[in-house]
């Protein structure tokens, strides 16, 4: 019987941030309700499926189809915006098990990444007051690059600002299907981990139910 093969060490772990290292998918929830409220109308659940982890051109298209406000996407997502910035204030929780990984990572020396469809102030002021400013050698929006995710663009991008090469070797950690699409097109190992109900994560290499589960360690080997 041939040995079991060992999982290699990681070259590099990539994060997304809303929903999969901090519980900011919460904030943008309320401001999009909020911005739903502005007009008299319903923010479901349906809604929040369609709308998570998605770009800002895509997120646009759906806040005019949905709000009935055709022409109108660059200013729905601005004003989204203003009010998911607002709301960060109130403050932000890190996903279980964030802290334990991310310190483990750190002590071990592996490059890490973070990589959002968000704006950069958006994640930059949500990465300060959860207390990570000082956990990522790479910090990326997608609004940095040519096309946001699904595009491979941002993995890629932050491959090349870590000074890895993209591949199975480097394990992004994604809670979106755009997010787990984005990270399978750049050739990297991906770990879905759901924070949405309803929201599948077929496309990943490996579910997760948390960053404290099983799958997680031993494809990171913690």
């Amino acid at each position: 019987m041939l040995p079991a093969m060992e999982t290699p060490l990681p070259t590099a772990v990539v994060f997304d941030n809303d929903g999969l290292l901090l519980d900011t998918e919460s904030v943008w929830t309320r401001a999009e309700r909020d911005l739903f409220e502005r007009r008299g109308a319903e923010f479901t659940t349906e809604h929040k499926r369609e709308l998570v982890g998605t770009s800002a051109e895509i997120a646009g298209a759906i806040l005019e189809r949905r709000l009935d406000e055709p022409g109108r996407a660059p200013q729905l997502i601005e004003e989204l915006n203003e009010l998911v910035v607002a709301e960060l204030e109130h403050g932000v929780e890190a996903m279980l098990g964030a802290r334990e990984l991310l310190h483990a990572l750190k002590v071990r020396g592996t490059p890490i990444g973070l990589v959002s469809n968000s704006p950069l102030r958006f994640v930059r002021r949500s990465l300060e007051i959860a207390g990570f400013t000082d956990r990522f050698d790479v910090v990326l929006s997608a609004h940095e690059v040519a096309a946001p995710k699904p595009a491979p663009d941002p993995y890629l991008e932050a491959c090349r600002r870590l000074g890895v090469a993209p591949g199975p070797e480097v394990v992004a950690l994604e809670d979106s299907p755009t997010g787990v699409a984005a990270a399978r097109a750049a050739g990297l190992t991906v770990i879905g981990v759901p924070s949405v109900e309803g929201v599948e994560l077929e496309e990943a290499h490996e579910i997760a139910a948390s960053l404290q589960d099983a799958v997680v360690s031993r494809r990171l080997v913690l």
